[in-house]
């Protein structure tokens, strides 16, 4: 009773998400998180054993576990120093040894480098060969409105929705070779059949509340000041303690990540700064993204409502 009651405003979501992404409301599968979105995805796509999928070298570790779950071999796309796509080594690639299709982490988990993802998409529809962006850290955070076949992402980050909610957006001509496990009837668009029957309606309805609040606060302008809470941060903890920021000062996102000095538990640290500061950051161990980590750091990730005090007191417990 509760989905049927909610059915116009889970189809006004479908199609505000979809407008968030480029695509149509037809577009738009509800599920239940970023790894369900490309479980269910990889699931419907079918491809033969042994297709390559090119990927970046520090790509989130779950996602490869998928990947090679579903039988696909990942290949590396070429990246500069800092783990960025290397626009025209991609484009070389393409040319040369396409992959089944391009899987891009839009902005990876691990550290606030944003990916080439605009020029990437370009390079993937020349190139004939489909692009799936992986949104769960981009989404509300940077623009995701590229042109890409596939994006996937998820409720409880940036766009600050509930936990048990993510989204499946496929472009039609993609979507058509998508084989769920139990097909919808004729007139519902394909990738309805991709939801699943015992929905999170709950966390839907807050998941578009989150987005209506996204909307009206302006994408441009909250893009415009998690950049803006980005540089600052960099700026202001960047050699703190002897801790070293990783990303370019002017990178476009709120992330930052933050090295150690030599001989200091990241886990302890990120511990005490809770307990004792109430400060909260993540511990990212290597296994996070095994190809390209050497070692553990910590993730400041403030979002539009943290303040200079905020972070002049994260440098002092620093």
């Amino acid at each position: 009773m509760a989905e049927v009651a909610a059915e116009d405003l889970l189809q006004q979501g479908r199609s505000v998400i979809g407008g968030l992404v480029g695509m149509a409301a037809a577009d738009v599968a509800f599920v239940e998180s970023a790894k369900a979105a490309l479980t269910a995805l990889l699931s419907g796509w079918r491809l033969p054993a042994g297709s390559r999928v090119a990927c970046l070298p520090g790509e989130y570790a779950p996602n490869l576990a998928l990947l090679r779950f579903h039988g696909l071999e990942p290949v590396p796309l070429p990246v500069d120093g800092l783990g960025r796509a290397d626009v025209d080594g991609v484009e070389r690639l393409l040319a040369s040894d396409p992959p089944a299709f391009v899987h891009l982490t839009h902005v990876p988990s691990h550290r606030g480098v944003l990916q080439p993802a605009a020029e990437i998409t370009a390079l993937c529809r020349a190139a004939g060969v489909p692009l799936v962006i992986d949104a769960a850290q981009s989404l509300g955070h940077v623009d995701v409105d590229l042109g890409a076949d596939v994006v996937y992402g998820t409720s409880r980050k940036w766009l600050a929705g509930p936990r048990g909610v993510g989204m499946l957006c496929v472009r039609r001509p993609l979507a058509d070779r998508l084989v769920p496990l139990l097909p919808e009837p004729e007139d519902v668009p394909p990738m309805r059949a991709f939801e699943s029957g015992e929905a999170h309606v709950a966390g839907r309805v807050g998941l578009i509340v989150a987005v209506g609040d996204h909307l009206a606060a302006g994408p441009d302008r909250v893009r415009e000041r998690l950049a803006s809470i980005g540089r600052a941060t960099r700026e202001l903890l960047d050699g703190v303690g002897g801790w070293r920021v990783v990303e370019p000062v002017d990178e476009p996102t709120a992330t930052t990540t933050l090295v150690p000095p030599d001989g200091v538990d990241v886990v302890s640290v990120r511990s005490h700064l809770l307990v004792e500061h109430g400060i909260v950051l993540s511990a990212i161990g290597t296994a996070r993204a095994p190809g390209e980590m050497t070692g553990a750091v910590l993730r400041v990730s403030p979002h539009v409502d943290v303040t200079l005090d905020d972070l002049e007191a994260l440098a002092a417990a620093l």
